[in-house]
């Protein structure tokens, strides 16, 4: 008689013994891994683009806040007025430039390094001029008070505003005796700016560079600021340039 399995068919042979395909127990059985071929690692190294670290932004210019000088300007505090004349405007100031009050308008006028629009730039950047040739032995004791205003006009980092400011630096510096050297123990506050801008310069191949004659090249200014700041700033003043500037040279020693 033949022997029937459980499910009812059949009993192979070996009855209820382990088929011939069946493991034994205890043995694993490896799979083979299912991937497509779309999903691959070497077919994602394909497809994939690589993100490069974000971008510094030390070039980048920052956002100007409002200035006490154009609020002053606005409410008439300043006795200036716009002139015309032949040569182009200029400051028609209602008063001596020699009696003003150097503690209480230079730095007024310093803050206005920041401002970009006519007539406040214009007013700002001639009125520091100006005072800077007619102030005399009134420029040295207000150089603590121009630092912050002369600071936050680099930090801008806005080309023009740094030109402007770098030519600025240099009339302080060469306006009086004794401010080059006043201005080294700041040189923390402004010259990482110079640091950062100091191989900013214009290549212009075969051209013609027009900057150069106009003296917008913001590295060129850099290097003549700095020299200008070794050669009236004393015997600690290279130390502290290259300090804050590895890169820079000397213009005395070399």
């Amino acid at each position: 008689m033949v022997e029937e399995e459980a499910g009812g068919g059949p009993a192979k042979p070996g009855g209820n013994r382990l088929s011939q395909k069946q493991e034994p127990l205890g043995h694993v059985k490896k799979s083979k891994p299912q991937v497509s071929d779309g999903f691959t690692v070497k077919a994602m190294m394909k497809n994939t683009v690589v993100r490069g670290p974000p971008v510094a932004g030390a070039f980048k210019e920052r956002p100007r806040k409002p200035t006490a000088f154009r609020r002053f300007y606005e409410r008439g505090d300043f006795p200036i007025a716009l002139d015309h004349d032949t040569k182009g405007n200029r400051i028609a100031w209602k008063v001596e430039i020699e009696k003003l009050d150097y503690h209480y308008y230079l730095p007024l006028f310093f803050d206005g390094l920041c401002e970009m629009t006519f007539p406040c730039e214009f007013f700002a950047r001639q009125g520091i001029h100006d005072m800077l040739e007619h102030g005399g032995n009134k420029i040295l004791p207000v150089i603590p008070q121009l630092i912050i205003p002369i600071k936050n006009a680099l930090s801008l980092r806005n080309r023009q505003v740094l030109c402007i400011t770098l030519k600025v630096l240099q009339h302080l510096v060469l306006s009086a005796d004794m401010v080059g050297e006043a201005l080294v123990p700041y040189y923390r506050q402004l010259l990482p700016i110079f640091n950062i801008f100091k191989n900013m310069n214009v290549n212009s191949g075969d051209g013609i560079d027009y900057s150069q004659q106009k003296r917008e090249n913001i590295g060129d200014l850099i290097q003549e600021t700095l020299e200008i700041f070794e050669r009236h700033g004393g015997e600690s003043a290279y130390i502290n340039i290259k300090y804050m500037i590895p890169t820079y040279q000397s213009c005395i020693l070399n």
